[in-house]
């Protein structure tokens, strides 16, 4: 089976470490033109730009013959870590629609541990594009022991869901034998109001 040659998620390999992310780098979402992402990934890599770009294994036919490709897990979105400048040269590659930075980036840099933490474990995964209500839990046991999700239930099946709340897009992977415990730190409901509030501000710049 022919395997595409895996390119760089991320920019430098440690970024998503906490010893690297923790600082005071901003968080920069980089809203790309259609099936520009990894194109994008290549011009910030080539340059020196910190990026993570979340992609996922696929397995397609092309011309009857399986291949093993990359795809990004969120269509239309590469992450830049970096000041003013580096934004800039960012939007030099022309195959950027919008920018939008991130207010907390320590929260975004949390959301997106998740996501590679959930991508490395193996599992199949689904993006989720739009995000509906379910209970907040926490993995305690496992190789996805400490995530933080919701559990989402349909007829057959139930799904653990990761977010990243700035661009209000997620991933998730279908239930096991992995052990569940509920979140019990939950905001309160003002909190939880507010925060909605602000997210649905945030992201209708994007509209």
């Amino acid at each position: 089976m022919p395997i595409l040659a895996a390119e760089p998620d991320r920019y430098p390999a440690n970024l998503l470490d906490c010893s690297s992310a923790c600082t005071s780098q901003s968080w920069w979402v980089l809203h790309t033109k259609p099936r520009q992402e990894k194109s994008l990934a290549r011009f910030l890599h080539a340059a020196g730009l910190h990026y993570y770009l979340p992609l996922l294994t696929r397995r397609h036919r092309v011309r009857g013959r399986s291949m093993t490709a990359q795809v990004p897990l969120f269509m239309g979105y590469v992450f830049l870590s970096g000041d003013s400048e580096q934004r800039i040269t960012a939007l030099s590659s022309n195959r950027i629609v919008q920018t939008l930075i991130a207010p907390h980036s320590i929260r975004l840099t949390h959301d997106l541990r998740q996501i590679d933490t959930l991508i490395t474990s193996g599992g199949v995964i689904t993006p989720e594009s739009q995000l509906v209500p379910g209970d907040a839990v926490e993995i305690s046991s496992g190789p996805l022991s400490g995530l933080t999700g919701t559990i989402v239930r349909s007829a057959t099946a139930r799904r653990f869901v990761v977010t990243v709340d700035f661009i209000q897009r997620g991933a998730s992977v279908l239930l096991d034998d992995h052990t569940l415990a509920p979140v019990r730190d939950r905001a309160s409901p003002f909190e939880e109001r507010s925060r909605r509030k602000y997210t649905e501000v945030q992201f209708s710049q994007w509209r």
